[in-house]
């Protein structure tokens, strides 16, 4: 395992970035810049041995501040979305920034993607990885508490990339860490001219969360089976997509015990041969297939992502898995991708 850091560039508030590379013995190349905690590349072997880049993002560091689609930053400190940009706590209400329509969504209009980060590169065993801090202070976008985070981005010679998230408080306040990659298997560049649709998914995920049309959860728990988010068996991405108005942009609900780190599923690109299984802790994952990209970086569905986290809206549905937490608690999220070819 080789780690190393450089700068990045500047951003247009004269705030200096930091690039990290992690390079593993198994071809396995990931550069991280401490803007958002943001994964801006993974380079992976094919079958071939034939390297590409398969996560979806910007070229330089102006495009990292705009940002509009979250390429593989931290989002935080709520992931997903938040109903009407307000919830309830402990008898008391708080409002949220409105970011999209008339919710709130992965943090606010300063969410934790739009911060540089204090990073540090470690090793721990045939590991290496960046550890990043943020504090996120009270009231910061409309959260109660002073939130303080830890996250680790870690690479193994097994060619292993994992997420792993700590945070405290100082008072109670919901939180929902996670990072918002995009993935295109046959490369990123592939995605520029097509799409991801023909790479094959099979999750682990019995239940699914519907939505309405702001794309927020009804606050129903449906089986997957016998309908397009039915994933049981490896099937191209594409196959139902035409069946679900807009596209995936859905949690599944993860078949395992939540807290414990279980299998999410398997996505293979039959092209190229490279594979990703996803394990997480998490009791649920978003499941979006770019349906909001417009070409002008990478078309629609050019990427997917697996977003693990608590369930969207969690603070508002009372039957969801809490996602609140309080003093003297330490929140934790572990993610691992295991990449093959």
């Amino acid at each position: 395992m080789q780690a190393s850091q450089s700068r990045y560039g500047t951003t247009s508030e004269g705030k200096v970035v930091t690039e990290f590379v992690l390079e593993s013995a198994r071809g396995a190349k990931v550069t991280i810049i401490d803007w958002g905690a943001t994964v801006t590349s993974v380079m992976l072997p094919d079958r071939s041995g034939e390297s590409a880049n398969v996560c979806l993002g910007h070229e330089t560091i102006a495009g990292w501040e705009k940002n509009a689609t979250f390429f593989g930053c931290i989002v935080g400190r709520v992931a997903n979305r938040i109903r009407g940009a307000r919830f309830e706590l402990d008898g008391k209400a708080y409002t949220l920034a409105k970011n999209i329509g008339e919710n709130h969504l992965h943090g606010g209009l300063k969410g934790f993607d739009k911060y540089v980060w204090k990073a540090k590169l470690f090793r721990k065993g045939d590991a290496g990885g960046v550890r990043f801090t943020h504090t996120s202070p009270d009231g910061d976008e409309g959260y109660p508490g002073t939130l303080k985070v830890t996250a680790e981005y870690t690479l193994t010679d097994g060619n292993e990339l994992s997420f792993e998230y700590w945070a405290t408080t100082d008072k109670p306040t919901p939180v929902n860490i996670t990072n918002h990659a995009y993935w295109n298997l046959a490369g990123a560049k592939a995605g520029s001219t097509g799409t991801m649709l023909a790479q094959e998914a099979r999750f682990n995920c019995p239940f699914y969360l519907p939505v309405d049309s702001t794309l927020m959860p009804t606050g129903e728990i449906l089986k997957t089976a016998g309908t397009p988010f039915d994933f049981s068996s490896f099937k191209a991405i594409g196959k139902d997509i035409g069946s679900v108005p807009g596209g995936y942009d859905h949690n599944l609900v993860i078949g395992k015990r939540s807290g414990e780190l279980g299998l999410i599923g398997t996505v293979r690109d039959p092209a190229s041969g490279r594979t990703m299984e996803v394990h997480t802790t998490m009791p649920g994952v978003q499941f979006y297939t770019g349906n909001f990209l417009d070409g002008s970086l990478f078309p629609k569905n050019g990427g997917f992502c697996l977003e693990t986290q608590w369930f969207p809206d969690s603070p508002n549905i009372g039957h969801f898995p809490c996602a609140i937490l309080r003093p003297g608690e330490t929140y934790h999220h572990r993610t691992v991708h295991k990449f093959s070819a």
